[in-house]
C-alpha cells in the first residue's frame, strides 16, 4: 500500500494503454523508427497523456530513457523563467548513448504564459536537432499557433467506462479486492472518464476495507451521492426552499461535503431530470455563477442556498 497504484499500475509499453487505440497505433509506428516530430497531446486529465510520453520515451531510448526523457511540469512555474532555465538547459546538452535526440514532456503546457510560450517556441526550434517536445495540455487553443503548427496533435479522448472497468479489475485481482457491482458503478460515476481518478479512489478505499462498495467510494472520495444531489436538485425544483436547505444542512454537516462537491453533484444530477431543456440551460447558468463566487472567496453555504432559493423560484413558475 506504500506506493501509488497510479505508478505501480503505469503501462510501460505502448501496447498496454488503454482507451486511445489510434494515438497508441501511430505513437508505435513512431517508436519503431525511431524519430518523432514535435508532438502535443491535449485532452482531459487521466487519459493517458503521460502515459504514453514516458513508454514513447522507453521504447525509443530503451536502458537510457531516464537519461534521455525530462518531464517537467508547466503549472509549477508559469513564466519565462522555466523556458530560459530548466527547458533551456536539458535541450542543448548531446543526448547520451546511440540516440539522436532526447525528449522534453512538458505537463500543462496550457497554463505558460504566452511570452513564455513564444520563448518555448524559439528553443524547439534552436535545439530541434537534438531535442524533442511532447507538450501536454488539457485545452490546445490556450497554445499559441506557431507552436500547435510545429507538432504534430493528438486528442485524447475520455475513456470509456467498459476499458475503465477491465483496468480496475486488474488491479483489484493484483490487490486482493472485491469491488461490489454499485461500488464499481461509483467509481464510474466518480472518476467521469479519468482513469487516474479511478485508480486513485479504489486506492483510499482499500484502505479502509478489501470489499469496496459504493458507500466507501463516496466517503473516500468526498463525493455527494447521486441520489443525495438529485433528492437536493427536485426538492427545490418542487418550490420546497426550506426542505432543500434542510438535505444541504445534511450533505454539508453529517457527510462532510464541501460546497465545491456539492455543485458538482447538482451540476450532474441537474441532466438526469425530466425538466424542459430551457429550465436546464438557466440552471446550469445559475451553477456556474454560483461557483464561480465561490471559487472567488464568497461564503459557500450562502451561495449554495441562493442558487436553491432561484432554482426554487424557477420551479414555482
Amino acid at each position: 500500500m506504500n506506493d501509488l497504484w497510479i505508478e505501480k499500475y503505469r503501462p510501460s509499453r505502448l501496447e498496454e494503454v488503454v482507451g486511445q487505440q489510434g494515438i497508441v497505433d501511430s505513437l508505435k509506428a513512431y517508436a519503431s523508427s525511431r524519430s518523432i516530430p514535435h508532438l502535443l497531446f491535449a485532452g482531459p486529465a487521466g487519459t493517458g497523456k503521460t502515459t504514453c510520453a514516458i513508454a514513447l520515451a522507453k521504447e525509443i531510448f530503451g536502458d537510457t530513457w531516464r537519461e534521455n526523457f525530462e518531464e517537467l511540469n508547466a503549472s509549477d512555474e508559469r513564466g519565462i523563467e522555466i523556458v530560459r532555465g530548466k527547458i533551456k538547459n536539458f535541450a542543448r546538452t548531446a543526448p547520451l548513448g546511440d540516440a539522436s535526440f532526447k525528449i522534453i514532456f512538458l505537463d500543462e503546457a496550457d497554463s505558460l504564459t504566452p511570452d513564455a510560450q513564444a520563448a518555448l517556441r524559439r528553443t524547439m526550434e534552436r535545439y530541434a536537432r537534438i531535442c524533442r517536445f511532447i507538450l501536454s495540455c488539457n485545452y490546445s487553443s490556450k497554445i499559441i499557433e506557431p507552436i500547435q503548427s510545429r507538432c504534430a496533435v493528438f486528442r485524447f479522448s475520455t475513456i470509456s467506462e467498459e476499458d475503465m472497468m477491465g483496468y480496475l479489475n486488474k488491479i483489484a485481482a493484483a490487490e486482493g479486492l472485491e469491488i461490489t457491482d454499485d461500488g464499481m458503478k461509483a467509481l464510474m460515476y466518480v472518476a467521469r472518464g479519468d482513469l487516474r481518478k479511478a485508480i486513485n479512489a479504489l486506492q483510499t478505499s482499500a484502505t479502509l476495507s478489501k470489499r469496496i462498495d459504493a458507500e466507501i467510494i463516496y466517503r473516500t472520495t468526498a463525493t455527494a451521492k447521486p441520489e443525495e444531489a438529485k433528492k437536493l436538485m427536485e426538492t427545490a425544483l418542487r418550490g420546497n426552499f426550506l426542505a432543500a436547505r434542510e438535505i444541504l444542512d445534511r450533505m454539508l454537516i453529517e457527510y462532510g461535503l464541501s460546497g465545491e462537491d456539492i455543485i458538482k453533484g447538482m451540476h450532474n444530477a441537474l441532466f438526469d431530470l425530466p425538466i424542459p431543456e430551457k429550465m436546464k440551460a438557466v440552471i446550469v447558468e445559475k451553477i456556474g455563477e454560483a461557483e464561480f463566487r465561490m471559487v472567488e472567496g464568497s461564503n459557500e453555504r450562502i451561495q449554495i442556498e441562493a442558487l436553491l432559493a432561484n432554482i426554487a423560484v424557477l420551479g414555482r413558475k
